[in-house]
């Protein structure tokens, strides 16, 4: 039962950003869009349901055939800091809830029980996506849970918990994926400091749920002609 709140609560979160999205900027039907960590691509497709010209780059083989089944062009990643793609290449890049995985290989993440040494590590390649995502869009949207929220979203434990120190989180993870959600320690947490950091030409957008921090949202681009977009 905990299970399906959280996810229905989680979907309902997603639609709520892309209708914000929608409202604020001005993205044409006919714009080349990226969807950057799509998986198979049912995210991006209830995000710009009437958009043509989509491309999903994911490093998983199998969800990237779910996305070409779905009609969608597909990018395998290669795994190396470096996007395939060109300079400029996409009108838009969209990007939900990866950039905190961004952590460098993932077994050596996940096996890293020095804080400091993944925390290090984990902003350096988090900068380098940061980096690849402004050179392969001229605008674009990242959006990454945010590290105050109430409850970390891999793993549906309450606030405190994302202070442990690393040895102590990964022990605790270990326990509360047996009854609360299995997650893999490899996820680096942000706050909107960190993000203006890596984005300095967007803006940065804080969603609230209860007054407290939820989510943050970095937006490069066109506004739409009747709104304006209030960080």
């Amino acid at each position: 039962m905990l299970k399906s709140i959280m996810q229905g609560l989680g979907n309902k979160a997603r639609m709520r950003r892309a209708d914000f999205l929608r409202r604020v900027l001005a993205i044409p039907e006919t714009a080349s869009i990226l969807d950057l960590g799509g998986g198979d691509g049912a995210h991006i497709a209830k995000v710009f349901p009437n958009h043509q010209n989509i491309t999903v780059c994911d490093y998983s083989e199998s969800d990237l055939r779910r996305a070409a089944a779905r009609g969608f062009k597909t990018k395998l990643a290669d795994g190396t800091n470096r996007l395939p793609f060109e300079d400029g290449e996409f009108d838009f890049v969209f990007c939900s809830s990866v950039i905190e995985h961004v952590t460098g290989p993932k077994s050596e993440a996940i096996s890293n029980t020095n804080g400091q040494s993944f925390r290090e590590t984990a902003l350096l390649h988090q900068m380098s996506f940061a980096e690849e995502v402004r050179r392969v869009g001229r605008q674009y949207y990242v959006q990454t849970p945010h590290k105050l929220f109430l409850v970390e979203s891999h793993s549906w434990l309450p606030l405190p918990f994302v202070f442990l120190p690393r040895p102590a989180l990964v022990s605790v993870l270990k326990q509360s994926g047996k009854v609360l959600k299995v997650t893999a320690p490899d996820w680096n947490l942000l706050v909107p400091a960190q993000m203006k950091s890596f984005f300095p030409e967007a803006e940065i957008h804080i969603e609230r749920v209860g007054g407290w921090p939820k989510s943050i949202m970095a937006i490069k681009g066109s506004p739409a002609a009747e709104q304006r977009l209030v960080t």
